[in-house]
């Protein structure tokens, strides 16, 4: 859906926290008709310290430089009351997504959320009442539903190519944490550069109110994937959160949680300090005859104990031509009124944020915490 055919739409991007917003922009400013026009950063509760590609800085400027020549503003209010939007695309700090997405929905426009879709469940559910109230679009992006392999995984479970599936087993990347040298985030250009501890603990991600940490940046990963691929609501959650290499900030730097279903289970586990997985998949899947692993662009299957051969190779699942990106996929859907992509829509992202709910309160009371019901 690139080039300049079609109703055009503007856009607005507020906040610049999370280094994804790079890619939305991009994705939106490629279709020639959904332009960039206006910009404004959140203000941190404490100034950041640096300027390294993927940083709010960086992130800002960038988008700054567009050739739609976006105007810049100091305060979203303002932006908000200047402009005439159609959508927003909403990167900032975790713990703001909430209260912004509700202003921005009650003036009617569109609202496109980095994931996780909020920093709390009552968060997530106040968007979702807004959304709903207004009549306009809430979507929720995650960069897992743009790859093939992830979206044949939903056909395989379903298929039953390893029998029932009882559980579930996500591991992030190894990474440094956001921003630091070498890091592997998702989605992120390698930082040349090293980042200083002081630069670190400036920023948000390692700032538990601002909504930072590992369980929200990494677990909410596993908790999407088991809240698509798992044909049950989930019951309960043993969560564990620490702060092991990363004394500048207090968000944790590592997290795990186990998440419990009527027939299954998954092991959600979240890293800011690892330099290398040691060839642990990120994603394995265990059912009753066999086991998915996701490779890179391949997904193995297993079916012979022991065997180092998978049994069956699958690629991916090639995406629609005219649904293949984030800006691609809302354009149609506000144009024609298809559903979105499960991942990007209110139920697996409620039903997401319920699951981190119940490891984040495990977290902090020591025990196994029950899962709200949607």
């Amino acid at each position: 859906m690139s080039g300049s055919q079609g109703k055009s739409y503007r856009v607005g991007v507020i906040g610049f926290a999370h280094m994804h917003v790079n890619e939305l922009v991009d994705r939106f400013a490629a279709t020639g008709r959904s332009p960039i026009v206006a910009c404004a950063d959140t203000v941190p509760r404490t100034p950041s310290l640096t300027t390294v590609e993927g940083s709010r800085k960086a992130n800002l400027g960038r988008a700054l430089a567009l050739p739609s020549n976006p105007r810049r503003y100091e305060d979203y209010r303002e932006l908000l009351a200047a402009e005439r939007l159609d959508i927003v695309i909403l990167c900032p700090e975790n713990a703001r997504h909430s209260e912004i997405a509700q202003e921005v929905a009650e003036l009617g426009v569109h609202v496109v959320a980095e994931k996780p879709m909020a920093a709390t469940l009552d968060g997530a559910r106040s968007m979702a009442a807004a959304a709903k109230k207004s009549g306009v679009t809430l979507a929720v992006n995650w960069p897992i539903a743009w790859s093939p392999a992830f979206r044949k995984l939903k056909k395989l479970v379903e298929d039953k190519a390893i029998g029932d599936l009882w559980e579930l087993k996500w591991r992030n990347p190894a990474s440094l944490g956001p921003l630091a040298h070498g890091s592997s985030h998702p989605g992120d250009t390698v930082i040349s550069a090293a980042v200083s501890d002081a630069e670190k603990g400036s920023e948000w991600w390692h700032q538990a109110d601002a909504g930072g940490g590992a369980l929200l940046d990494y677990c909410c990963y596993g908790a999407c994937l088991s809240a698509w691929l798992i044909p049950e609501a989930p019951t309960s959650v043993l969560g564990v959160t620490a702060n092991l290499k990363s004394g500048y900030g207090d968000a944790e730097d590592n997290a795990a949680m186990m998440v419990g279903f009527p027939s299954a289970l998954s092991i959600l586990e979240a890293s800011w300090t690892t330099v290398h997985n040691g060839g642990a998949p990120v994603l394995a899947l265990y059912g009753t005859k066999g086991t998915i692993v996701v490779e890179g662009g391949d997904i193995l299957i297993y079916r012979e104990p022991g065997s180092k051969t998978p049994s069956q190779v699958e690629k991916g699942e090639s995406l629609p031509s005219s649904r293949s990106t984030i800006a691609e996929e809302i354009l149609r859907h506000l144009e024609t009124g298809e559903t979105l992509h499960p991942l990007l829509d209110l139920p697996i992202n409620l039903a997401t944020m319920a699951i981190l709910d119940a490891g984040i309160r495990s977290a902090q009371t020591g025990k196994v915490e029950l899962v709200a019901q949607i």
